[in-house]
């Protein structure tokens, strides 16, 4: 399962990263140093709190929950505080809809981690 999870997440940066790599030329206003950074972030993100909860997985049920909830918590506000940072850098011409599309990221990771680590959890039953 750990190669499986590492292999999707890989597939889906690079993806999100060729996508980025695609649209620059049709949105240039777009801030692609910092989706592409956003993007780079939830990978190794997810990577960890995957590790995380594997950890957590090996102790018991309500330990396995915890490490899911800290790592989506962690995701989150390490999301939070950079797009904070974002915008504080940016604040004479902060870009909404790049802010929207970190938020996304955010999402993509977050629904395929949660998608990945139910099924770890329905194996183990």
């Amino acid at each position: 399962m750990k190669q499986k999870f590492i292999i999707i997440t890989i597939v889906i940066f690079i993806f999100l990263s060729v996508v980025f790599f695609a649209m620059q030329p049709y949105a240039p206003e777009y801030r692609f140093v910092s989706l592409e950074a956003g993007n780079f972030v939830m990978a190794f993100l997810s990577i960890c709190s995957y590790l995380i909860v594997q950890n957590q997985q090996k102790q018991n049920t309500q330990a396995f929950i915890r490490g899911v909830s800290g790592a989506s918590f962690l995701k989150l506000m390490v999301c939070m505080v950079s797009i904070l940072v974002y915008v504080l850098l940016n604040r004479s011409h902060i870009h909404k809809p790049t802010v929207f599309v970190l938020f996304g990221i955010y999402a993509v990771y977050t629904i395929m981690e949660t998608l990945m680590l139910s099924k770890m959890v329905r194996k183990k039953n």
